[in-house]
C-alpha cells in the first residue's frame, strides 16, 4: 500500500464511530498509520482492525475525555508507539439533545465543555512540541454548522463548536511560522451514531439530506495534504443538503 501520507501518523479522537472512524479509514487508505481514541474498547478495536486490513498500523488509546488525566496520556502513548504525530483530528464530542439551559444538568454542561473543547485544546497543546520539532503538521478541528450560530436548546454544544473555530484561528497564527497548518471543518447534519442517539431518529432513513461521515473524512484528508498547503486558519463549511442557502 502506498499513498500521500506514507510514513506519517494520524491521531483521530472519537475514532470508534461516525466521522472519526471514517477519518481513520481515509487516512489509512492514503498510507498513514493511525491512532484512535474513544471510550469503548470493542469499537476502537474494530476500527483498528479495519485499519490494519487496509495495510496500515493502528493504535488503540482507550480514554474518557471527561478525565483530564486520561487526556494527558494520549499523546505520550502515540509517541511511544510511532515516534511522531503528523496529523491531529480533534473530533471527539458529546452531542446533547435539545434542552434549554434552565433544564440542562450541570454535569452535562461541564462534560460537554471538557470533551468538545478542553480535550481538543489540551491534546493540541501536547502534540505541538513534536510538530514544531518536525517543522510540519496539520491540525483539523471538527466544529459544526452549529458553531456558526446559537440555537434554542443547543447551548452547551454550540458554545464549544463556536469556540473551536476561534481556537483554530488562534493556533493557526501561533503555528504558521513552524510549518503547521490549523483548520476547522463545520459539517452540517451528519448521519452518525451520535446524531441518531441525540435526536432519536434513523439518520438518512428519516432525513435524506444528512451528510455521510466519509464526505467529511475526504475533506479532512484534503486539509492534511499538500494540495491544501495554502489553507490555514480557516473554518470550511460542509453543510451538504442542510445548507441554509437551500431554504
Amino acid at each position: 500500500m502506498s499513498g500521500e501520507f506514507d510514513g506519517k501518523v494520524a491521531l483521530v479522537t472519537g475514532g470508534s464511530k461516525g466521522i472519526g472512524r471514517a477519518c481513520a479509514y481515509a487516512f489509512a487508505l492514503e498510507g498513514a498509520n493511525v491512532a484512535v481514541t474513544g471510550r469503548t474498547v470493542s469499537e476502537l478495536k474494530a476500527t483498528a482492525d479495519h485499519v490494519r486490513k487496509i495495510g496500515a498500523e493502528a493504535l488503540v488509546c482507550q480514554s474518557d475525555f471527561t478525565d483530564r488525566a486520561q487526556v494527558a496520556g494520549v499523546v505520550p502513548a502515540v509517541l511511544a508507539k510511532f515516534g511522531r504525530i503528523d496529523i491531529l483530528v480533534n473530533n471527539a464530542a458529546i452531542i446533547h439533545p435539545r434542552i434549554d439551559l434552565v433544564n440542562l444538568g450541570d454535569d452535562t454542561w461541564y462534560d460537554v465543555i471538557e470533551v468538545n473543547l478542553n480535550a481538543a485544546a489540551m491534546l493540541t497543546k501536547a502534540a505541538m512540541p513534536t510538530m514544531i520539532e518536525q517543522g510540519s503538521g496539520n491540525i483539523i478541528n471538527i466544529s459544526s454548522i452549529g458553531g456558526r450560530s446559537g440555537a434554542r436548546g443547543r447551548s452547551a454544544y454550540r458554545v464549544t463548536k463556536s469556540a473551536l473555530i476561534s481556537l483554530t484561528q488562534s493556533l493557526a497564527a501561533e503555528l504558521h511560522d513552524h510549518g503547521i497548518n490549523v483548520n476547522a471543518i463545520c459539517p452540517g447534519g451528519t448521519d452518525t451514531e451520535g446524531y441518531r442517539e441525540a435526536f432519536n431518529n434513523r439518520g438518512r432513513e428519516d432525513h435524506p439530506n444528512l451528510i455521510l461521515p466519509s464526505e467529511i473524512a475526504n475533506l479532512a484528508v484534503f486539509l492534511a495534504s499538500e494540495k491544501s498547503s495554502a489553507v490555514t486558519g480557516t473554518a470550511i463549511d460542509a453543510f451538504g443538503g442542510n445548507n441554509p442557502l437551500f431554504g
